[in-house]
């Protein structure tokens, strides 16, 4: 894949299949995926539970190895790298924002958006974390710590963590699933505005049809292979796309 990838590409995969031993056979977890995420580009991924959604994320930003094929992210192979070589690669250019806000409570929400920065050993600038926080209208929590704040507030301070650094790619992973309906609304045209309006990449894990009518694209899983695709439906029709899927 690497020879056809143009500056248009922020994550490529090429024939990629992931598989996992057990005792009760091999899991096929992934099918031999092929899938290029444009730079600027939001995307859903979605499917029945089992379909590989959550493996497909995690191998495109190399938190899991594939069994076979090539990943690509900014251009570089992951597979040519090593731990160390990873480890850096997802600090500069990749955020990650979970269902799950992993924030410490005993830090500020500034703190916690330098904290990727300070464990890479970079420079923290004050007015890049004041910018992160202004981008997702918390400028005035600076000093607040997790415990002070809302759920919706605390997710929009992951979200400012995982842009600090101006990642290429923000990958999300059902990044709604824990809040209410107006405080998800706001996460989610937060990312698309990231996409739309800072030519980030956002890959999204979600079993939602009204998040992921925020995307541009909706790809649609089932045992592993990407089987469908909508561009910039909306709730109704990518609800009755999965429930032709889960019909078969």
């Amino acid at each position: 894949m690497t020879t056809h990838l143009t500056t248009d590409i922020a994550v490529g995969l090429d024939g990629v299949t992931r598989t996992y031993r057990s005792r009760a056979g091999d899991v096929h977890a992934l099918r031999g995926v092929t899938h290029a995420f444009a730079r600027g580009s939001f995307t859903a991924i979605m499917g029945p539970s089992g379909s590989g959604k959550s493996t497909l994320l995690q191998v495109a930003a190399g938190l899991d190895r594939p069994t076979r094929g090539e990943v690509v992210v900014g251009g570089q192979p992951l597979g040519a790298m090593n731990q160390t070589g990873l480890t850096k690669l997802r600090r500069t250019a990749m955020g990650f924002v979970f269902q799950s806000y992993n924030l410490l409570d005993a830090l500020t929400a500034a703190e916690n958006v330098a904290l990727p920065a300070r464990l890479a050993g970079r420079r923290v600038r004050r007015a890049a974390i004041v910018d992160a926080l202004r981008q997702v209208g918390l400028e005035g929590k600076a000093r607040r710590r997790p415990p002070e704040l809302s759920g919706g507030q605390q997710q929009r301070v992951a979200i400012a963590r995982a842009l600090h650094l101006q990642p290429e790619v923000l990958f999300a992973d059902e990044p709604t699933g824990a809040l209410d309906r107006s405080s998800g609304r706001q996460v989610l045209e937060l990312m698309r505005a990231v996409a739309d309006e800072q030519r980030q990449t956002v890959v999204m894990v979600t079993h939602d049809p009204l998040s992921a009518s925020y995307a541009h694209t909706t790809l649609f899983l089932e045992d592993g292979l990407v089987v469908g695709r909508l561009d910039r439906a909306d709730a109704t029709q990518i609800a009755a796309a999965m429930s032709d899927l889960e019909r078969r």
